[in-house]
């Protein structure tokens, strides 16, 4: 039987070398850098409803607009 998820639960791990804080809750997945407060974040019920791969896209489409 898995453990319910009830509060934050903080990992570190290394992208490129650089140290990044994965923070799983309740309500979703936030990645930031560390020493950072702002990161992206993914709620649950827009990955379930599809809404997550939308908003990649998306975002995906606008950064390379601006290139």
């Amino acid at each position: 039987m898995a453990t319910k998820l009830e509060k934050d639960l903080k990992r570190e791990l290394s992208i490129e070398g650089e140290p990044y804080i994965l923070a799983i809750s309740p309500a979703g997945l936030k990645l930031t850098q560390k020493g950072r407060r702002k990161g992206q974040e993914l709620l649950w019920k827009d990955l379930v409803s599809g809404d997550a791969a939308l908003a990649t896209a998306l975002n995906a489409s606008l950064k390379n607009e601006q290139r």
